[in-house]
Parts: C-alpha cells; structure tokens; sequence
C-alpha cells in the first residue's frame, strides 16, 4: 500500500554522490533544513516518460516555482550517483538537482519502493511528487497504485497548480525557420525581447517543405505555433505580442 505520509518528516538519509569528481556525502538536512523544496521521484533515469515529460515539465516551470517560495527543485530516482549525473547532462535541465538513491534507502522510508523485475530494474521508487517545508511533507501526489507506470498527478503542473492556482506560466513556443531567413532573424529577436523561451524548426534540415506544408497550410517562414495555435509570420507575431504583452 502507497501510504501518503502528509504531516510526517523525510526519512533520515545520507546520500553518496559525486560532484566535481570527488565523493561527497549529501544528508536531507542538507537538502531540506530550513528550505522549501519540491521532489518529484520516478522509476528511472533515461526511461521514456521520466526523460520526455516529468524532468522537462518541471524544468520549464522551474522559475515559476521559484517565484511562488520554492527554493529547490530535486529529481530522485534508484539509481547510482554516475548514472544520474550522465542523465542531467544529457536533460540539460539547469534548475533541478539530480538525487541518487542508489541504495534505495530514501525510496524504502518513504514507503515508495516497489519490485520492478519484471522489467529487470529490481527494486525502484513508485512515481510521486512532493512539498517539503523544512523536512515536513506538506502535500504529497502520489501515482495510483495500478499496473505498468501511470503518470497522471506527480507533474509539475499539478503540483504548481495546487501551490500558486493563479500563477502565470510560460507559453509553449515553436517556430519553423530557415537560417538564412531575415523575417525569421526578427521573429526569433521579438521572442526573445518578449522573454518567451522557444523551440525551433529548420527547415530543409530538420523537416523539409512537405512537413511546413502539412503543419501550417504554407511554405513561407517563418511559421510561429504559440499553445499550439498557429499565429503566422513575423508581423502577425508582433500583432500578437502587442495585444498578449
């Protein structure tokens, strides 16, 4: 049974890390005395959703998080210090500290470490997210205890909406570009005056014209998609940024 431990302190763990290539011992006082922090854990580092969604997602609402008295971030996962250290460089995910609970001691206090061998990971965390205030468990959004690896309440979104419902969060951003492209040079410069992170698109080396066609109706660039809605080209960008800044 996945026990919700709201109201209860964080196990009492030391965790064997390395950083700037020595051995460093990390205690949760360390990670949790007199700090507010959010913990999200998941069965593993490099597995799908974990690298695709949950590590992202909080990520990208990091400084969201921040704003509204979060002081810290941690991803914690049954893996090794080497491993979890090679997974944050490949994430590129600046505002969260990696924890490794090799040994799965921190997993077991919590009551959250469960039997993966079917799928030959051995023993590893069930997937859930957490405030902790001081080492106090405020709020806890623990998966539902059902087969395969459900990721419905552990997100950042969930968690953020709980803690700050009115916060504003950043728009999702996508542009088709090509390099050479001036209207895409000012497309990309508005954004980035406007403080709106983006993804791009190349086309001609990550997509070709038949795959601008089909997602945007058009083969000009370049094409912005602001929350999933196509706004166009540069100048109806800046009709948008002018009526949404």
């Amino acid at each position: 049974m996945l026990e919700n431990r709201e109201g209860q302190r964080v196990p009492n763990v030391t965790f064997r890390m390395r950083e700037n290539n020595q051995w460093v011992d990390v205690t949760t006082d360390d990670l949790f005395k007199g700090k507010t922090v959010a913990v999200f854990s998941l069965p593993g580092a490099f597995t799908p959703t974990c690298s695709s969604s949950h590590v992202p997602r909080f990520n990208e609402l990091a400084p969201v998080f921040f704003k509204h008295g979060v002081d810290e971030i941690l991803c914690l996962s049954v893996n090794d210090t080497f491993v979890m250290n090679e997974w944050a460089a490949d994430q590129n995910a600046e505002h969260i500290r990696f924890i490794p609970d090799g040994n799965g001691e921190f997993s077991e206090g919590m009551g959250m470490l469960v039997d993966k061998e079917n799928l030959g990971f051995g023993k590893r965390s069930w997937r859930y997210s957490m405030l902790v205030k001081d080492g106090v468990i405020e709020k806890m959004f623990i998966e539902p205890n059902v087969e395969g690896d459900p990721y419905e309440v552990s997100d950042a979104d969930t968690m953020l909406d709980w803690l700050a419902p009115n916060a504003v969060k950043p728009h999702s951003v996508m542009l088709f570009s090509r390099r050479t492209c001036p209207f895409c040079a000012r497309a990309k410069g508005m954004l980035r005056d406007a403080g709106m992170a983006f993804d791009e698109i190349l086309v001609g080396e990550h997509v070709n014209l038949r795959g601008l066609r089909a997602a945007t109706g058009s083969e000009s660039v370049p094409q912005v998609f602001i929350d999933g809605q196509l706004i166009g080209g540069s100048d109806k960008l800046a009709e948008w940024l002018m009526a949404n800044q």
